[in-house]
């Protein structure tokens, strides 16, 4: 390929002049990127705060107000998203994940603690590795929700919760692809797996309790006492 002649040749102050040009029009794009996200950055901790204040109010049996975070939240993943759309390059920023994995957990144990049908990726309307997250984070959660039942004494319902564990537990375990894709997920399954296990403890020592309990008092019963009417041999 033969060179232009000398004459052809654009001088060299075209090129600075055009480098400033092109640098103005990219500043401009970064500009708006970094509006958009800016926007989004308050957005999402708006959602992640909303998202745990719907969990503590769950764990206090307060549904309603739970349900007008998880919609508060919702409307703030919403504004972020719709924010960073236009902007590829930080769409799938990090702060938009944990915002959306900490929705997924609040919508899971939504659904745990009223009986609804567990919600989709798709339902909760986040990414499939936060709505795994989530429901990774949600063991945990329950895990609370079991000892606020035994402090009750309702043993079956807290049964009923761990074995709700167990079964999140066992999805996470068919996930086996590299922490890349995942974003660490087998870090939290194996934190799933502690939590199942104090709180087996915490079951089996409720359970075996509750037996000596009744044991006694069928033995009383039998015998024609009730508590307190036992008395000290003289």
């Amino acid at each position: 390929m033969s060179l232009p002649a000398e004459d052809d040749r654009r001088s060299e102050p075209a090129y600075g002049a055009a480098a400033v040009s092109l640098t103005q029009r990219i500043v401009q794009a970064l500009r708006a990127t970094a509006a958009a996200r800016d926007t989004a950055l308050v957005a999402s901790r708006h959602a992640t705060r909303a998202s745990a204040n719907a969990v503590r109010a769950l764990h206090r049996a307060d549904l309603s107000t739970a349900e007008s975070l998880l919609g508060e939240a919702r409307g703030a993943l919403d504004e972020a998203e719709t924010a960073l759309a236009p902007h590829a390059s930080v769409r799938w920023a990090g702060f938009v994940h944990d915002a959306q994995k900490e929705y997924a957990e609040a919508r899971v144990t939504h659904a745990v603690v009223t009986g609804a049908e567990l919600p989709s990726p798709e339902t909760v309307g986040v990414s499939e590795t936060a709505w795994l997250h989530g429901l990774a984070e949600a063991v945990g959660e329950l895990r609370r929700r079991v000892l606020d039942l035994l402090r009750r004494g309702d043993l079956d319902a807290a049964e009923a919760t761990f074995t709700t564990m167990e079964g999140f537990y066992d999805a996470l375990g068919l996930v086996d692809f590299p922490d890349a894709m995942t974003g660490g997920l087998r870090r939290a399954a194996d934190a799933d797996r502690g939590i199942l296990e104090r709180t087996r403890a915490d079951l089996t020592v409720a359970a075996v309790q509750a037996r000596l309990e009744k044991s006694i008092s069928d033995a009383a019963s039998k015998s024609g006492l009730t508590s307190g009417d036992a008395r000290t041999p003289e």
